[in-house]
């Protein structure tokens, strides 16, 4: 059986935009044309393929198609790139990509910016937490993803970056109001913290070290930005993980402090992508290698 590429380009849209309509307009075609070709496709793989959802996701079987169908892109433009024809043809790449939140805010950018010197490729980059960037390689929707698994998704390569410090700061009047008398199960109790959203646990696993099975019920300050923790941070509305990277020279003035010695955490990065020949990937892996190293580099707090 052979596979439609415009079948199977259409599915990659579907699941990359997050709907029908989306889709069609990235494809420039109507909706309905997107929907007879997913249906045609389903009915020749006898598979469901997507769940009509909000966003629409792909079933076990359409992540395989739509992997197929993003390696295919990715290829076709390598052959394009070798053959001169990228601009005649103008089919360009673009490579979705997951990063999580702190890296995109610190180093990763660095990446980008040496992977757009070497290729006419682009990034497509989905930010989201450490600890769920994999979910986004195994459904189908990224080509690689900055992630703290450590084993290897199914069908991908893994490289080990380094570790992200993260340092539980907060400002010097914030530390004096709330632990003058020591950082305790009492005290992380009633202080403020900040946390990026629902996903975010990074600050529940430094308490839970000091708390151990003490229920912990802060209140609560939701801010989904690095730089905003930061300023937050500053402003005493709370204590938080800050990454080392964005607070150094703030704990160097004295702005901020750690809540207490050895106040902070490593979470060990690494780079997955698909198992794919690709010249703009291997581009994309040297740069996020390269970018990377920053990450040994560990100050103290």
């Amino acid at each position: 059986m052979n596979l439609d590429y415009s079948h199977v380009r259409a599915l990659a849209a579907v699941i990359r935009e997050g709907s029908f309509d989306r889709a069609a307009q990235a494809l420039n075609v109507t909706p309905s044309a997107i929907s007879q070709r997913i249906r045609t496709l389903e009915d020749r793989t006898g598979r469901l393929l997507v769940q009509r959802t909000v966003p629409a996701v792909p079933t076990a079987d359409g992540q395989v198609i739509v992997q197929y169908a993003e390696q295919t892109a990715l290829l076709e433009h390598d052959a394009l790139a070798r053959l001169g024809m990228l601009a005649d043809n103008m089919s360009q790449a673009t490579l979705p990509v997951a990063v999580n939140h702190d890296s995109l805010e610190t180093w990763f950018m660095d990446a980008a910016i040496e992977f757009s010197n070497g290729t006419q490729a682009t990034l497509d980059l989905r930010s989201e937490d450490q600890d769920h960037t994999a979910t986004l390689l195994r459904n189908g929707t990224v080509l690689g993803a900055v992630t703290t698994l450590s084993e290897p998704v199914q069908g991908c390569r893994l490289h080990a970056l380094g570790s992200m410090r993260y340092v539980a700061s907060c400002s010097p009047a914030f530390h004096q109001r709330h632990f003058a008398n020591g950082v305790n199960a009492q005290s992380l109790g009633q202080a403020p913290v900040l946390v990026y959203n629902r996903k975010d646990a990074m600050q529940a696993r430094f308490a839970r070290k000091i708390m151990g099975k003490t229920p912990w019920q802060p209140p609560i300050w939701w801010l989904p930005s690095a730089r905003a923790f930061v300023q937050a941070s500053l402003a005493g509305l709370g204590w938080t993980m800050n990454p080392l990277a964005l607070i150094q020279k703030e704990l160097d003035a004295g702005t901020l402090v750690p809540l207490r010695a050895r106040a902070f955490d490593d979470a060990p990065l690494y780079w997955q992508h698909w198992r794919v020949n690709s010249d703009a990937m291997s581009a994309l892996t040297d740069a996020v290698l390269a970018a990377s190293r920053s990450l040994a580099r560990r100050g103290r707090p």
